[in-house]
């Protein structure tokens, strides 16, 4: 630009964990070994990249620079919020029309996202949450779509702009299953540095795991909140301290799906298996034996043009009699409730017991 400075730029190509999205162990990263953060007493603008002062930046902030340089800071600071500037680029994906990359000025709602840009939900189902940032992002309810998005709004309802992640949920989803998805990507993610992290989040993981199969107890989500706060206030980075947000928003939002998978053995969204099983409605079944023949455990009584019906103890809950029923009928549907075993009352420990036993 006529300026007489310039300079060169090299490419690392860094080792790919989810942990090297924190500052100090992207750095490590790049120096080649393994991905972990450092103490955070040592700031990287004294000793960063090579033990050398350095500064580090999202690719998305320097992709805004030339613009910036090209129209300058009034232009740049025109659009956005008081304390977010500029545009945000969103992989808009889940229970949504359009999918894909979008940006937006800072400030826009999550409403306009998701209904205007994404088209609201396929098949007019119902919204029921959106999740930013990531996998250590939070659920944001309905409740919450008039929310404009920008950096300190998010974070003060318990989610976060993070990598731009935008996932969007309809009336299917089950929140209980989606935060367990998270924990348990989080947990494989986990450099192991700091216990806090590396065994909270196991815990975490097997308290969900519980949960969905059945087995959960009362106290579980109180121990979820408490190793949430252990979490928050003990790990050593930034995958630790924000792991609880959709462990913390879920249950804030849909504590009821939690005390239905706990109390009553229920997953009302019909997508913790072992809290369903599969039925045929008898009055819409036209006995085309097409269930019967592909059941690999002949699971399904019934005889040509008569009624069929499925034997709970025997079904593996594979889903081929519900894939092979004939649309026009809808015969084959899931139903909420355990299937036969599940349904016993678990025996309900004191708080104090379930948090003596996850640490």
């Amino acid at each position: 630009m006529g300026s007489g400075f310039d300079f060169d730029v090299d490419l690392h190509r860094g080792a790919g964990a989810f942990v090297s999205g924190e500052s100090s162990a992207l750095m490590t990263a790049i120096e080649g070994r393994v991905g972990q953060p450092r103490p955070k007493y040592i700031h990287t603008s004294v000793s960063g990249l090579w033990e050398r002062p350095s500064n580090l930046n999202n690719v998305e902030t320097w992709a805004n620079v030339p613009l910036i340089i090209n129209h300058g800071a009034d232009w740049f600071s025109g659009m956005g919020t008081k304390g977010s500037k500029g545009t945000k680029v969103f992989s808009l994906v889940g229970k949504v029309r359009n999918t894909g990359l979008v940006e937006v000025p800072m400030g826009m709602t999550l409403r306009q996202i998701v209904f205007d840009i994404g088209g609201g939900i396929p098949k007019d189902r119902k919204f029921k949450a959106v999740q930013t940032g990531g996998p250590s992002g939070g659920f944001l309810p309905e409740k919450l779509l008039d929310l404009p998005v920008d950096f300190d709004e998010l974070w003060n309802n318990g989610s976060m702009m993070g990598s731009g992640g935008m996932i969007v949920m309809d009336e299917d989803s089950c929140l209980v299953d989606a935060a367990r998805f998270y924990v348990g990507f989080l947990a494989h993610e986990s450099c192991g540095q700091c216990i806090p992290c590396r065994e909270g989040l196991r815990q975490m993981q097997r308290i969900f795991d519980r949960i969905v199969t059945g087995e959960g107890r009362e106290g579980d989500v109180e121990l979820l909140l408490d190793l949430s706060d252990l979490l928050k206030d003990a790990s050593l980075c930034a995958l630790g301290t924000s792991a609880p947000f959709p462990v913390e928003s879920a249950i804030k939002h849909f504590r009821s799906e939690f005390d239905e998978h706990i109390r009553n053995k229920r997953c009302p969204a019909l997508v913790c298996m072992d809290l369903i099983h599969y039925v045929i409605d008898e009055t819409l079944c036209p006995g085309c034996s097409l269930c019967r023949k592909e059941c690999p455990t002949e699971a399904i009584l019934g005889t040509h043009k008569g009624r069929h019906t499925i034997i709970q103890e025997k079904c593996v809950k594979c889903g081929n009699c519900l894939q092979v029923c004939p649309a026009k009928f809808h015969a084959v549907r899931k139903a909420p409730g355990a299937a036969p075993g599940k349904e016993l009352p678990i025996s309900a420990p004191t708080h104090a017991s379930t948090g003596g036993e996850a640490r």
